[in-house]
């Protein structure tokens, strides 16, 4: 896929993200193998047990409120961005999530994505 094709699939991508399309988003871009790791936490793999996990969150989330991408790349394969996300949980407590997200792609879907970002705790 050239890098071009990539930077499209990326771009739309973030439209899913910015429509609070994320389950949506998982099965357009997301390969069923994939694996997804936050920090150095155990990788989950599997589309499905993914979209589980990600229910799991968005169940304690009752809106979001803005998703802005701050910087991102293109190379052969691999995307990254940064990004900055805000919502309000279920409880009604607002949130901020600062993070970076490095994916590789194969025909077109994610297979591998990690994220990092500060857990707050030091």
């Amino acid at each position: 896929m050239s890098t071009a094709n990539l930077q499209q699939r990326l771009n739309d991508l973030f439209g899913y993200i910015r429509q609070g399309k994320i389950i949506e988003a998982m099965n357009e871009f997301y390969d069923k193998d994939t694996v997804m790791q936050e920090n150095a936490n155990p990788p989950t793999k599997g589309l499905g047990a993914n979209i589980e996990r990600e229910k799991q969150f968005m169940s304690g989330v009752k809106e979001l409120t803005g998703f802005t991408v701050t910087a991102s790349g293109v190379g052969d394969n691999v995307t990254f961005y940064e990004s900055t996300s805000d919502f309000v949980t279920t409880g009604g407590v607002p949130g901020h999530v600062e993070q970076v997200s490095v994916a590789k792609w194969k025909n077109g879907k994610i297979v591998h994505e990690r994220f990092y970002y500060d857990t707050g705790t030091h």
